[in-house]
């Protein structure tokens, strides 16, 4: 069943057995054939809402733990440093250090050239404490380093016989019942939401010109407003699918999301990303000229966007050219808008710019798609 079944290219007048087909009539049935066309493709099925959820599900197990493994350091011989550790001092360091008593030094070197152990430790005659670890990993030997230089200095003050001039206390800003889940959950979300909207209205578009679609529904009694108008249904329809499922999968008890103040927000920020990728998808299936070409132009362009705008990983350590280009990308905007309302207890302040910029985006590429658009193939 194809779009051009349901419509009558003759003129719109009223038929002797009654009224032509509404408005209202002639787009929920192109939304049933879009819907219907939609759920009928194991593929786009698959890739619109599966494929999302597998990396939510993936990455809900993995990062069940957010405490940082321990660290493994061989120690040859007394050091002094470690042995004199008691009571709170000894349970904070064998929480993030395992340490393992070696008695050949040059056998705990190799070690650590072997990435057996982290780092090599051992106190020599002058009372000098040394550490050696390997280059391969840099953040393990930083964080090796740090921890034992803290334990040298507080061996020093501990010497002198007097209390430490400053001190420093840290703590995370989050509820320490946060998981990871609270900080990819948005972000996997704005992915499958740019993916599933733009690849449906743009592969869509390019199989209906090609089917001649299109040009039957041009000479048939249809605006463009209806069939725009189905398109923009299904998709939004979709998209709160899409929500419903990661929110329902993410907040049972083994994943533990923990939805903050204005989670709702989420609503309407996932609608008005819909409708920006939304067109994204037309403006490349009014320039493509086959669903392959399609394809690959929304590859080039959304799975790019989708690790420079954090959602797979944070944006934090890229370099300075690659996020100036981040911050143009409504992907970006997205995924921190949805993580503010969804996770970090914001409001209205955190999301309505991002709802305006969207739907700004939204308009000024749908404008140039619609001055690209053809409705035959030739």
């Amino acid at each position: 069943m194809s779009p051009a079944d349901l419509l009558d290219p003759a003129p719109a007048a009223p038929s002797a057995t009654g009224p032509g087909p509404t408005r209202l009539g002639v787009l929920l049935s192109l939304s049933r054939v879009m819907y219907l066309g939609m759920v009928r493709d194991r593929t786009a099925v698959f890739f619109m809402l599966l494929f999302p959820l597998m990396f939510l599900l993936l990455f809900g197990a993995l990062f069940q733990n957010d405490s940082t493994s321990r660290s493994t350091i061989a120690q040859v011989g007394e050091v002094q440093v470690l042995d004199e550790l008691s009571g709170e001092a000894l349970r904070e360091v064998t929480e993030v250090l395992e340490i393992r008593r070696v008695p050949d030094r040059a056998q705990a070197l190799e070690d650590v050239r072997k990435g057996e152990v982290d780092a090599a430790i051992w106190q020599g005659e002058d009372g000098t404490v040394q550490l050696r670890y390997s280059a391969a990993d840099a953040t393990r030997a930083g964080t090796v380093g740090g921890i034992v230089n803290s334990l040298v200095q507080n061996a020093n003050v501990a010497a002198t016989g007097r209390p430490p001039a400053h001190e420093l206390h840290t703590a995370r800003v989050e509820d320490e019942s946060v998981k990871p889940i609270q900080f990819f959950t948005p972000g996997l979300l704005g992915w499958a939401i740019a993916m599933g909207a733009s690849f449906m209205s743009a592969l869509t578009l390019v199989n209906w010109r090609k089917k001649r679609i299109l040009r039957r529904l041009w000479l048939a009694p249809v605006g463009p407003g209806s069939v725009v108008g189905a398109r923009v249904g299904v998709s939004l329809g979709l998209a709160l699918v899409q929500l419903a499922l990661f929110l329902a999968i993410a907040t049972i008890p083994f994943y533990g999301l923990r939805l903050t103040g204005s989670w709702w927000l989420a609503i309407p920020l996932v609608c008005c990303g819909t409708l920006a990728f939304m067109a994204v998808g037309l403006l490349i299936g009014a320039l493509a000229k086959t669903e392959e070409a399609a394809n690959g132009a929304l590859q080039v362009v959304i799975l790019p966007m989708a690790f420079l705008s954090g959602s797979f990983f944070p944006t934090d350590q890229m370099p300075d050219w690659l996020r100036a280009v981040s911050h143009v990308l409504p992907l970006k905007y997205l995924n921190e808008s949805m993580m503010a309302v969804l996770s970090r207890g914001e409001s209205w302040g955190a999301a309505l710019p991002t709802i305006g910029g969207l739907l700004l985006f939204a308009a000024v590429l749908t404008a140039i798609a619609a001055r690209l658009f053809r409705w035959d193939a030739a």
